[in-house]
């Protein structure tokens, strides 16, 4: 048999579909064995009393990216890998927008830069489209999808948004290329006309946000992309849902057949629109859209991820600094049409959902499928999100006992604040491999900035055999 680099024995270890005592071995950056490993290695680690996951497959999350408002975003690569680690995260998809280039290509290409220059973990990207009227978007998308980028987000709100005939455009781009349509489905008419009603009336305040986007936004634009998912049969992931409606609507479309999956957030299951109702300027800190909603809607939401109509958990990472370079770039002006939105997730998410587990929540199988496996699935990234001979090893050692009290300014990305100040959880990641090798022990990083890779996503139909840098060739024994 052959030697292997690492072996972690005696952990309790949580895949996709199986929850039991064992030894994981690892060799060249795989998983190697899972089970009683009687081959020995060149290191190893006693993992008795651990729970071991997959490292956690973040989606959904907005680095060094500008915003719609033109500020940029308070992470970078280096910031928000390093925080998506110390978390348990070690894949995060980030976003490209085609307003930071002249062609979609480009765009690609200085993330892609930014993105070697500093992460600290595995990556890729999803490409906005926001503009469809260039003569060579629909050739950069063919070739960008066919090079490894296989999902593209688009908006029906926003001043970046697409009309209702573009994205039968991109609907019928990405059927043909084999990707993925990612939307940010709330109506924009609704949107527009309650924000202008609510400033008009001197409702200015960050807590008039929430009523800014009405939940019927949010579920009209979800029933109107199942149905343009329906017509052209082309996959769509609905991203963030917050309410009751949408889930059901969802659920109905799943059930005839509709090629769409969704995702929700932490701050949608575990936080409620009470949370922007603070004085002054201090509310501004819980804004996102789509806004928090109700208890109710919290309840159909967990609901949801049981009975598998939201297939995922993502933290839609969205991060601005709580100072004049971020939230408060107008200054004093308490109007939250004015205040950037978005809260920092990516260090939290795992921990949120591993503490919803050990209090019973979600399933340990529960736990892994929609915070590891089916992102990374549904989003067409090799050998990640689970823990299973040939994935890459990517892990994540818990400690159970422990536990964590979130604080004002704790977390280790460049926002500055943590909008989970005050929660206690259960549970803390005491160590973080990415490809077997240490990137985080007790809390403190021990990777280095660059050393994450690029993640080539077969388009839908694909094989990962298609892909032969990807292949996993070595033979197990």
């Amino acid at each position: 048999m052959a030697h292997n680099d690492l072996i972690i024995r005696n952990g309790r270890v949580l895949s996709s579909n199986d929850d039991q005592i064992a030894d994981i071995a690892i060799r060249d950056s795989k998983i190697s064995a899972v089970g009683t490993v009687e081959t020995d290695a060149t290191y190893e680690i006693d993992g008795t009393g651990c729970i071991l996951t997959p490292g956690g497959v973040d989606v959904h999350a907005h680095i060094e990216q500008t915003s719609g408002m033109g500020l940029m975003n308070a992470d970078t690569f280096e910031t928000a890998t390093r925080s998506a680690a110390i978390g348990g995260t070690t894949t995060v998809v980030s976003f490209a927008p085609q307003s930071a280039a002249p062609r979609l290509s480009a765009a690609i290409e200085d993330y892609a830069v930014r993105a070697r220059r500093g992460a600290v973990i595995d990556h890729a990207f999803h490409i906005i489209v926001n503009d469809m009227t260039a003569d060579h978007v629909t050739e950069d998308l063919q070739t960008l999808i066919a090079a490894g980028h296989r999902s593209i987000k688009i908006f029906t709100t926003y001043n970046i948004q697409l009309s209702d005939r573009d994205i039968c455009d991109v609907l019928a781009i990405a059927k043909d290329a084999g990707a993925l349509v990612c939307v940010h489905a709330e109506n924009d008419g609704l949107i527009g006309w309650t924000k202008d009603k609510l400033l008009a009336a001197g409702k200015t305040a960050p807590k008039h946000h929430a009523l800014s986007h009405p939940r019927l936004a949010e579920i009209e634009a979800v029933e109107r992309m199942i149905r343009f998912a329906e017509f052209f049969a082309t996959p769509v992931m609905l991203f963030h849902i917050s309410t009751t409606e949408a889930v059901e609507a969802i659920r109905k479309a799943r059930a005839r057949g509709v090629p769409i999956w969704a995702e929700t957030c932490p701050h949608y299951l575990l936080m409620t629109v009470d949370v922007l109702n603070r004085p002054g300027i201090e509310g501004a800190k819980w804004m996102c859209s789509p806004p928090q909603r109700t208890s109710t809607d919290q309840d159909a939401l967990w609901d949801g991820l049981a009975d598998g109509t939201l297939d995922l958990v993502s933290s839609d990472h969205a991060p601005y600094r709580f100072d004049e370079t971020g939230k408060l770039s107008n200054g004093t002006d308490v109007d939250f049409s004015k205040i950037a939105n978005g809260l920092p997730g990516v260090e939290v998410r795992m921990p949120l959902m591993f503490d919803a587990m050990l209090k019973g929540r979600v399933s340990p199988t529960d736990l892994v499928r929609m915070c590891c496996t089916k992102p990374a699935e549904i989003h067409g990234l090799p050998f990640k999100g689970d823990i299973k001979v040939g994935f890459d090893a990517d892990l994540v050692l818990w400690d159970p006992a422990g536990q964590v009290t979130y604080k004002d300014n704790d977390l280790s990305d460049n926002v500055g604040y943590n909008p989970w100040t005050g929660r206690t959880i259960a549970g803390s990641p005491k160590m973080v491999l990415l490809r077997g090798q240490t990137i985080v022990e007790d809390g403190k990083l021990a990777g280095q900035t660059g050393q994450g890779k690029w993640i080539a996503r077969p388009s839908i139909g694909v094989t990962t055999e298609a892909l032969p840098a990807l292949e996993y060739t070595e033979a197990m024994t």
